[in-house]
């Protein structure tokens, strides 16, 4: 009988109860322990199993259960800390939920995620709280305004700090505090516009619970972005911060080489170079990973699909790419050719807080769109983009920048590889009229264009730019990987006398013999823009 995986599940005690596949990952519990941090981040991408490992933390510690069955036979048990099993109480958040248009509706989802901790704990202890201590009235006035719909957010910056204390002075335990996805409000005010509005509410929130807080005994956050040493985060800079560059926490979020042999092997499946290259590719720290949500549904499926982009859309990402300025896009220019390159990236500061393009690259890397390679100094770092499936959501993502239709964008390169240049063309003047609020009216911009629309021929083309050829350098070619596809050299120019233009960038083409080192069919193009407007000449040559 095979196994169920445990897809779209990120409850630790589900899993284990339903007796799913599971991963042991129960050294973090030992490492949590022995690192003793006050107050931990660890930033990593969506779907790299954040929420499995915060909940199998809270059911290791909570005091007010008994876990020892879910936890039979896994590591931790084996060790000495398994005698801390349900010794410390837990306050449990998770925030990946809190979205809102306006911060009305966030505030909502806010008190809905609170409230659930809250009412756990007012059940648990009804009866048992002394009423007339100070640390429970506080308690139960925040439970009154996390009930009531009209309550602003400003009367709830105290939520977190007013459990702690409750907690710790029912116990005379200090509790272990965890806050899953910690940075969702936070990146939902700023995608929405409302962030200025809000950015006091959580820094007064997080600092008081845990800045110097007597009552607290070890925090443990998770998100996307790492936390900032100022700004909205003045109140809370005490946290340790561990992103995907450090070594502690390195293996327990997302599968390692070894785990997803065995993992596939089990559902009849070989990790071979195919999969490698769709779903590898990740380095935290020294450790090769592979993204957990792609490689179960690959495990269940059996079908090589791009399941991580079908997951909830990264809108701060893509808001980030929209406002890049061109020293980054020349930068990405190499990575959409699937090569490595050096950027100087800050992982110190969020981009919510200052967008810089250093804090972009940072934000690229936590969120799982970009793998660091190799450090070269303290802020200069070899990046890549790890695999086809991340590739191709950031075809996804440049063409919704764009304003590209997929489908116009498919038809599009099907009508250039079948030599169909007519409806080449139709369908590129209609794509140039759709996106000129990303074209800027210059050269380089039609080129950036057309080599995002590029990525999808990975696999079937060696797509390059600015190659060094013949006696200079074409804008873009595409060499074919394989027989029967026609090799294509283009060439863009910038002017008004578009007709002068294309027959300009054709014969550069020609002349300085760009398609040399090709074999085959090779169809030149030259392409001269004005705005919107735009023309074509072309010669296809057997060399």
């Amino acid at each position: 009988m095979r196994i169920p995986l445990p897809i779209g599940m990120d409850d630790f005690t589900k899993v284990r109860r339903k007796g799913c596949y599971y991963i042991d990952k129960t050294k973090m519990i030992q490492e949590f322990i022995e690192t003793g941090d006050e107050v931990s981040l660890i930033a990593r991408p969506r779907r790299f199993g954040k929420t499995l490992n915060m909940t199998m933390l809270r059911d290791f510690f909570d005091i007010s259960k008994n876990s020892r069955e879910i936890f039979d036979g896994l590591y931790i048990m084996k060790t000495e800390y398994a005698a801390q099993i349900n010794t410390r109480p837990v306050i449990y958040f998770t925030f990946k939920n809190c979205k809102g248009l306006t911060s009305e509706e966030l505030t909502v989802q806010l008190k809905l995620a609170l409230l659930e901790e809250y009412g756990r704990y007012k059940e648990l202890l009804e009866g048992e709280l002394d009423k007339s201590r100070f640390s429970v009235i506080r308690f139960y006035e925040t439970y009154e305004n996390l009930m009531r719909q009209e309550t602003s957010f400003i009367y709830l910056s105290s939520a977190l700090s007013d459990i702690i204390r409750m907690v710790y002075e029912y116990y005379h335990i200090p509790p272990v505090l965890l806050i899953d996805e910690y940075d969702q409000p936070i990146m939902s005010s700023y995608e929405c516009g409302f962030h200025e509005e809000m950015g006091n509410f959580f820094s007064n929130l997080y600092g008081a619970a845990m800045k110097g807080n007597p009552f607290l005994g070890q925090a443990l956050l998770t998100g996307v972005q790492r936390v900032a040493k100022e700004s909205i985060f003045s109140q809370f800079n005490n946290a340790r911060v561990y992103t995907v560059f450090h070594r502690k926490y390195a293996p327990y979020f997302g599968i390692t080489s070894s785990e997803a042999q065995i993992l596939l092997n089990n559902y009849g499946l070989a990790l071979n170079d195919e999969v490698k290259k769709k779903y590898d590719g990740y380095r935290f720290n020294d450790v090769e990973v592979y993204n957990p949500w792609s490689l179960l549904n690959y495990a269940d499926m059996g079908v090589l699909d791009n399941y991580w982009v079908n997951t909830s859309s990264n809108s701060l990402v893509r808001i980030a790419l929209k406002k890049a300025d061109r020293r980054f896009w020349e930068d990405f220019d190499k990575l959409v050719m699937g090569e490595e390159t050096a950027v100087w990236l800050t992982l110190e500061t969020s981009y919510i807080e200052r967008d810089s393009n250093y804090s972009l690259w940072g934000l690229l890397v936590n969120s799982g769109y970009l793998t660091i390679r190799k450090r070269i100094d303290n802020n200069t770092f070899i990046v890549r983009i790890p695999n086809d499936e991340v590739m191709a959501e950031f075809q996804v993502l440049i063409s919704e920048i764009a304003g590209i239709e997929g489908l116009d964008l498919q038809q599009m390169f099907e009508a250039l590889l079948h030599k169909d240049m007519k409806r080449f063309f139709s369908l590129y003047q209609n794509i140039v009229v759709s996106c000129t609020s990303y074209m800027d009216g210059k050269e380089n911009a039609y080129h950036m264009l057309f080599l995002g629309m590029c990525i999808g021929l990975r696999g079937l083309y060696k797509v390059t730019s600015n190659l060094e050829s013949g006696y200079g350098r074409s804008d873009i070619t595409l060499s074919a990987l394989r027989s029967g596809y026609p090799n294509v050299v283009v060439e863009f120019k910038q002017g008004e006398d578009l007709e002068q233009l294309k027959e300009k960038a054709l014969d550069q083409i020609l002349e300085n013999k760009y398609y040399m080192g090709l074999q085959g069919e090779v169809i030149c193009v030259g392409l001269a823009h004005d705005k919107k407007k735009c023309s074509m000449a072309y010669k296809i040559l057997s060399v």
